[in-house]
């Protein structure tokens, strides 16, 4: 049914591209996974039952990997035959550098003054960075086809949201 070696972008019918219609892609994930879901193969032999599993798990990470601007930055690079190498290359501006340490050090008062106001400020500013990675990795990818620029921009978009959810964590903490 599925071809579980085709490129995510061709399984839901969409160009290999960073900048991508994400209601089209949401329309092509429900498509497929009314095609594929393992309820309208309940009652075929369990070898079908297996492939139906495999195609609805395909599916939904290819879904989860398109939607999500740094998963899909992540893999069109390596489409590409780029790793972003996030856990070897951390060389990085050191203007980035100088934010992320202001920023962590204003997370830490903030946790510790329990200052929910600074925290969404914060985050506020964190979301604006992020969404200027993402629009200057679509630049880099398919404009500029800037390979290595995409990759450190990867890297970057990593590390903004690991600091996200930090920021995430300690709100929610706070609220309990």
């Amino acid at each position: 049914m599925l071809d579980l070696h085709q490129d995510y972008f061709a399984l839901f019918g969409l160009p290999r591209a960073f900048a991508i219609d994400i209601e089209r892609l949401e329309q092509a994930y429900l498509d497929l996974q009314g095609k594929v879901h393992p309820d309208r193969y309940a009652h075929l032999p369990d070898a079908e039952k297996r492939l139906s599993m495999q195609w609805a798990t395909h599916v939904n990470e290819a879904f989860r990997t398109l939607k999500n601007p740094l998963t899909r930055g992540h893999y069109l690079l390596e489409l590409r035959g780029v790793d972003p190498a996030f856990d070897t290359n951390t060389a990085m501006s050191a203007e980035f550098l100088m934010e992320q340490m202001e920023w962590r050090e204003a997370l830490g008062e903030a946790k510790d003054a329990a200052d929910e106001d600074v925290l969404d400020e914060l985050a506020r500013r964190v979301r604006h960075s992020s969404k200027a990675l993402v629009d200057e990795l679509a630049r880099q990818l398919d404009v500029a086809n800037d390979l290595e620029g995409a990759a450190d921009t990867v890297r970057r978009m990593k590390f903004l949201e690991k600091l996200q959810h930090e920021i995430n964590d300690a709100l929610t903490a706070l609220e309990s």
